[in-house]
């Protein structure tokens, strides 16, 4: 079993208005800069394996510290990207509201099904996101690995890996903290087992030897 340390990227310039960032390279605030140092400190007593992460800047920005931390050199996948949100990019859900009220609601009501106008299928996303993570499990069986990326792509494997519709990705999951760390345990197959979700990076990594299940 390989333990999948999901985590969202550091906050980024367009985090205050809440715009949908997806396929768009937008750069780290200061803060975010903070949270990826945080991540850092806390990567360098949570004996990683390795680390692998999303080519958008965001990302790599954020995964670079924990390099240094550990001396381990990040792994780039392009299956690890962020949703693309089509005309939804760069747009608040108010401006979508005003621009395409329609489309916008039936993303709310089933944002699968309603996804965003000229998107990216959800389901193609949970697609390659998860190969990505079978090649991870593939390469570092019994390891614990790192993966560096996005809210939507995290939320939505998170689903796929629990045994949840996709539809729900928003409503299980409606908070995803930058650089929160979740991790899953996963052997490549079937359901895998969420050990922890969302901990602030302030928190000590688990200890793996101690976790014990009665």
């Amino acid at each position: 079993m390989t333990d999948l340390t999901l985590v969202r990227h550091g906050e980024t310039v367009w985090h205050a208005d809440n715009r949908y960032t997806g396929s768009t390279d937008i750069a780290l605030t200061e803060r975010g800069r903070q949270q990826a140092d945080q991540l850092a400190s806390w990567a360098k007593q949570a004996h990683l394996d390795a680390i692998w992460v999303s080519p958008l800047e965001r990302a790599r920005n954020t995964a670079a510290p924990c390099e240094r931390a550990t001396g381990l050199t990040a792994s780039v996948d392009k299956r690890l990207a962020e949703l693309d949100f089509g005309a939804g990019e760069g747009l608040t859900s108010s401006e979508m509201l005003t621009q395409f009220p329609d489309a916008r609601r039936a993303f709310e009501q089933d944002p699968v099904a309603g996804h965003l106008p000229d998107s990216e299928d959800p389901r193609h996303a949970t697609e390659r996101a998860v190969d990505c993570l079978k090649d991870i499990v593939h390469k570092h069986p019994s390891d614990r690995v790192l993966v560096v990326g996005h809210g939507t792509v995290k939320r939505l494997v998170l689903c796929h890996l629990l045994g949840i519709p996709l539809r729900h990705y928003r409503d299980m999951f409606p908070v995803v903290r930058n650089c929160g760390v979740t991790t899953i345990r996963w052997n490549g197959t079937g359901h895998a087992a969420l050990i922890e979700y969302n901990t602030p990076i302030d928190f000590p990594a688990y200890d793996p030897g101690k976790d014990m299940t009665p």
